[in-house]
């Protein structure tokens, strides 16, 4: 990771001495896939399942059957495991082309005033794709053709030219006109930008788009955040400032733009959940089809990933790519090296695709030399949450579950592996069923084996991360420990970031560090801790660089991973030993 400042900042750096001679917390998660709404290559801050599927969706159609995103599943898993926060970015094919659907005409009153050709206000999807469009013809029951379950109508009622207001309805694309199914329902709308309920303040008006080339950071465009889940406001061309005279009556000149009561739906939008022919889901995924997109599909996700200041998680996944394929490397490398470059995360990655041996996947794994990354192997089957069919996942789709549930029974210091706390919720079997030799191969050779016990189930045994020399931080739990205190240690550095350099300073800084070291050792993080912030590493000539230098000295912990037992038999009358 970076090791100087260019700007005002905090640095926090690592120096690792815990090299092993030879002698006998949580921010949440990040997630990247395909996702079958939303709009590509934009984090979105999702704190529940349910909200998960409002934005994202679920279950889809492709060709004649019904599939589940690994996206999906790892998001459910998360969870249902006890995670509140998980950054979703939807990866899609080709995602520069994709557009949203907007609305379509809308009819204003008959009073006077602008033509009725022209929509009083027009409202975009907040999801890109072609299967947000709704438009097409009504049959007898009132449905729309296009209309599904993954997009949306509109609907106009109770419009009112006295009061200059009207009701906006969004309904479930596929519903009927006996059976509306209503998603939201926006009362008293106005389109007077002076008025409390303006239809843009109400409803929002934000749309986002890339920053740069670089791809590391959002921009955003409209004057007020949006409040609905499905659409926005992209303008208002009939706006109505004023819509009273100063003796209250309504001015003709505006009453005409007034929406009459209809409905009508979307259409527009571009972009294909699929890319060239068939694509393929679960156990026959390949590095050039994964889910239907080639990893390339993967690269501005991951990019956007990089922005420590916006996005907050500490662990990450990409569920499709695989380490020991051409293309998913490159995307792979790519995301441990801004992982490793962010120090604040760890990343979880899978070596091998579905079918691939211990031999296969240990070789891979071997060609890495990082602590910011673990891998875990065989493939999981599970119950596809959406669909109910069982389905074949790479571990890193399971993996961020165990991390919650370990740091919601204990810490993330802990190891999120065993029979306490590294079992897999829902997973049914694994693809190989390990043996002792299997296990010691691959925790020999860096990668977490996922063991199926007896009447236990499927549990993660190992909690190695992927740094080759022997030190604390070959292990998972020390990595994450130095994750969460460089991030809640660095968040009381920044509030000393342009204050005096003095004495005061530094006591603020020790007299909050101290207490916070104390807790993770009261709560078995470390054996033993030192900070100093004094004269000592302050001199006059650091002070005079705008300096200002801590030191923080941590013997973090480690696990009991091999335990010896010695059973002794003794004959009778013997003494035990005191």
């Amino acid at each position: 990771m970076a090791e100087t400042l260019l700007s005002p900042g905090v640095l926090a750096r690592e120096n690792d001495s815990s090299q092993i001679t030879n002698v006998p917390a949580p921010a949440g998660a990040a997630l990247l896939g395909p996702t079958v709404k939303g709009q590509p290559d934009y984090p979105r801050l999702i704190t529940s399942f349910n909200q998960y599927l409002t934005y994202f969706g679920g279950a889809f159609i492709s060709g004649s059957s019904q599939y589940t995103y690994f996206t999906s599943t790892a998001a459910f898993n998360y969870f249902q495991n006890g995670g509140t926060s998980l950054w979703v970015t939807r990866v899609a094919s080709g995602s520069s082309t994709f557009r949203p659907a907007t609305s379509s005409l809308m009819l204003t009153g008959s009073a006077g005033g602008p033509a009725t050709a022209t929509s009083p206000f027009i409202l975009q999807t907040l999801s890109y794709g072609s299967n947000q469009n709704s438009s097409s013809s009504l049959d007898a029951s009132g449905s729309l053709a296009s209309g599904s379950t993954l997009n949306v109508r509109w609907q106009i009622t109770n419009a009112n030219t006295s009061s200059g207001t009207f009701t906006l309805l969004i309904r479930q694309g596929n519903d009927t006109t006996s059976n509306p199914k209503y998603l939201e329902t926006w009362t008293n709308l106005s389109l007077d930008p002076t008025a409390p309920n303006y239809i843009e303040k109400t409803l929002g008006s934000t749309t986002f788009g890339l920053g740069d080339s670089t791809a590391t950071y959002i921009t955003s465009s409209g004057n007020y955040p949006n409040r609905s889940n499905y659409v926005t406001v992209a303008s208002v061309p009939l706006k109505t400032p004023n819509y009273f005279n100063n003796v209250g009556q309504p001015q003709d000149i505006y009453t005409g733009s007034i929406p009459a009561n209809q409905s009508g739906s979307f259409g527009a939008a571009v972009g294909e959940l699929f890319y060239g022919g068939g694509a393929k889901y679960y156990n026959d995924i390949t590095d050039t089809n994964i889910q239907g997109l080639p990893a390339t599909a993967y690269s501005t996700s991951i990019s956007l990933m990089s922005n420590a200041d916006e996005y907050n998680y500490n662990v990450i996944i990409a569920p499709g790519l695989t380490y020991g394929n051409a293309n998913g490397k490159t995307q792979l490398v790519n995301l441990i090296n801004n992982t490793q470059n962010r120090g604040d995360n760890i990343a979880v990655v899978d070596m091998s695709l579905y079918g691939n041996s211990v031999s296969t996947t240990t070789g891979v794994a071997n060609t890495l030399d990082t602590s910011y990354a673990a891998t875990y192997w065989p493939w999981i089957q599970t119950v596809d949450p959406l669909t109910g069919d069982f389905a074949w996942v790479p571990a890193s789709t399971m993996i961020p579950s165990v991390y919650i549930q370990n740091d919601n029974l204990s810490a993330p210091w802990f190891a999120p592996a065993g029979l306490t706390r590294g079992g897999i919720l829902n997973a049914v079997r694994t693809e190989k069923k390990l043996t002792q030799t299997d296990r010691n191969n691959l925790y020999q050779n860096k990668v977490n084996p996922i063991a199926t016990f007896p009447g236990t189930g499927v549990v993660v045994y190992g909690q190695k991360t992927l740094q080759t020399t022997a030190s604390a931080l070959d292990r998972v739990n020390v990595r994450r420990l130095l994750i969460a205190l460089k991030t809640k240690i660095s968040e009381i550095a920044n509030t000393l970031v342009f204050e005096q350099n003095t004495i005061a300073t530094r006591t603020s800084f020790t007299s909050q560090v101290n207490p916070y070291l104390a807790s993770v050792q009261q709560q078995q993080g470390l054996y033993a801790f030192k900070v100093i912030m004094d004269d000592s590493n302050n001199s006059a000539e650091t002070i005079d660089r705008n300096q200002l230098i801590g030191q923080i000295y941590l013997q973090p912990t480690k696990t009991a991973e091999f335990i010896y037992l010695d059973f002794n038999i003794l004959p009778t009358g013997a003494t035990f030993p005191a």
